[in-house]
């Protein structure tokens, strides 16, 4: 499960590392994203990159309700063609979600710890995501997404039991190529991101609570 997540670099890093078209307009830097929320998401169109705001957790198109998002915040990597839910996204509606780390929680005698896994470089990264737009009886239109997660690798694997999918750099290309739709090319891309180029530490425990989004969130905590 990935259910928060941090994107705290400024626009120009982001124009920069992802090669946007323009600037997204709604940004702003976020130390404690959570599900229902709106992130930032981007896709490709015309061959090139676009940033916009999505709400966190997938309503598919033909969903009667818009509380199913709330169950749809993951999509596990091993079954995106057997599920109705992802299948079509998988195939066509594909976008890589901007973080710099992501958190998880480890159970341990004094309860759950929870812990900032970021790259060791403390480089920007590339979730992968489905998207899709829902349209409200009253005519709204709602565009969400999901983080695609995998297996752990073996720092996560202490921490967790799934992981979300970083795509390397070189990846992140084909993910959001709209003309590649068969799924054999796209799955070899939703491996765990090598433990050795990752970290984990601990942090304050107010990160439980979405309300908190301030910079003390991804500040090392001491636990005792």
């Amino acid at each position: 499960m990935c259910g928060r997540f941090t994107l705290i670099v400024t626009v120009e890093e982001l124009v920069e590392r992802f090669g946007l078209e323009e600037a997204p307009l709604s940004y702003v830097p976020r130390f404690n994203a959570a599900p229902g929320q709106m992130v930032l998401a981007i896709v490709a169109k015309g061959g090139k990159r676009h940033g916009g705001m999505l709400k966190w957790g997938l309503v598919p198109s033909w969903a009667k309700d818009e509380k199913i998002g709330y169950k749809m915040i993951n999509a596990k990597a091993e079954t995106l063609t057997e599920k109705p839910s992802f299948r079509t996204a998988f195939e066509r509606r594909r976008c890589i979600i901007p973080a710099d780390g992501f958190y998880e929680w480890r159970r341990q005698d004094a309860g759950k710890q929870p812990m900032r896994i970021v790259r060791k470089d403390r480089e920007l990264f590339a979730l992968a995501g489905l998207y899709d737009t829902w349209t409200a009886p009253d005519g709204r239109r709602v565009g969400s997404c999901t983080v695609v997660t995998t297996e752990p690798n073996e720092l996560v694997r202490d921490i967790h039991d799934r992981m979300p999918v970083i795509l390397r750099p070189e990846g992140e290309e084909l993910w959001l190529d709209r003309d590649v739709t068969d799924p054999s090319l796209l799955q070899p891309l939703l491996v765990p991101y090598p433990a050795e180029a990752m970290s984990a530490y601990p942090v304050d425990p107010k990160v439980g609570n979405v309300k908190n989004d301030t910079a003390d969130c991804v500040e090392p905590y001491a636990w005792r």
